[in-house]
């Protein structure tokens, strides 16, 4: 077996690891079975054992992969869920899920058999330069923060920030620390602000310290960051900011009439 040749300035562990990548995207080696050692590796790259270690590091800093010790090399069993993060109602008469964002990530969970808990608090903080100018506000402007951070099995999954104008949050249960019956969308309704429209903004970066503390994730994987703006027709109500680690979670957008689709499957 030979490194697929890359460019010039391509390194040849960055080969070697781009090529065990494609192995590991194949489904060579199955969640429970060790990779081969690097011993082995070595024989079949026909390369150093160095460039083979440094070939292991990078998938490992990737969350690709995780070395147990007195064990080998296995594949980081970060299940992949998938999160309908809009789309149409599937069926006439069923929301979408713009409606009642906790409610959809629930039933994800549920159909999936898995177990979502949450941690929940409410933070008074100056407004960052974006979501002041996505609110309508002055920099700095004092806004409440609803945060939620989702875990899934126990194992961290999201962190979610719910940020609104002070003064509309102001006198209602959107200023208290805990989860409010019907969700925050419930309150809206109650104030007149029913939200009928939103806008994501997709990113990915890397995590700062913090963040890497509560992912767990490894030193290589980057954070998928929705920023989602939602609508009345009188404005902006809310920027509901979502972080997701990389390798724990896939967005899924539906475009269109979907009344006619099959139902779902993994992967969908």
């Amino acid at each position: 077996m030979t490194i697929p040749r890359g460019t010039a300035q391509s390194p040849k562990y960055q080969r070697l690891a781009a090529d065990l990548r494609r192995r590991i995207a194949a489904g060579e080696w199955p969640s429970d079975v060790p990779l081969p050692v690097e011993g082995e590796l070595e024989q079949q790259y026909g390369v150093a054992r160095n460039t083979v270690r440094l070939a292991v590091d990078v998938l490992v800093n990737e969350g690709r992969l995780v070395r147990l010790q007195g064990k080998g090399t296995y594949l980081k069993d970060h299940p992949v869920l998938d999160h309908r993060a809009y789309g149409p109602a599937l069926v006439p008469g069923q929301r979408d899920c713009l409606a009642a964002p906790t409610e959809v990530y629930t039933k994800e969970a549920h159909e999936r058999g898995r177990r979502l808990t949450a941690d929940f608090e409410m933070l008074i903080v100056r407004a960052r330069v974006d979501i002041a100018e996505r609110l309508g506000l002055r920099p700095g402007e004092a806004v409440v923060v609803r945060r939620q951070l989702r875990l899934m099995d126990r194992e961290p999954y999201s962190i979610e920030e719910s940020h609104y104008r002070a003064g509309l949050a102001a006198g209602t249960p959107l200023m208290e620390p805990d989860p409010v019956p019907g969700g925050d969308e419930a309150v809206l309704a109650g104030l007149g602000r029913t939200e009928i429209g939103g806008v994501d903004h997709l990113v990915s970066r890397m995590p700062g310290p913090e963040e890497s503390a509560w992912f767990q994730g490894g030193p290589g994987v980057p954070l998928l960051v929705q920023t989602r703006v939602t609508y009345d027709r009188r404005g902006p109500v809310r920027v509901i900011e979502t972080r997701y680690s990389a390798d724990r979670c896939r967005l899924v957008y539906g475009l269109g009439e979907l009344a006619a689709r099959p139902a779902p499957v993994d992967g969908d």
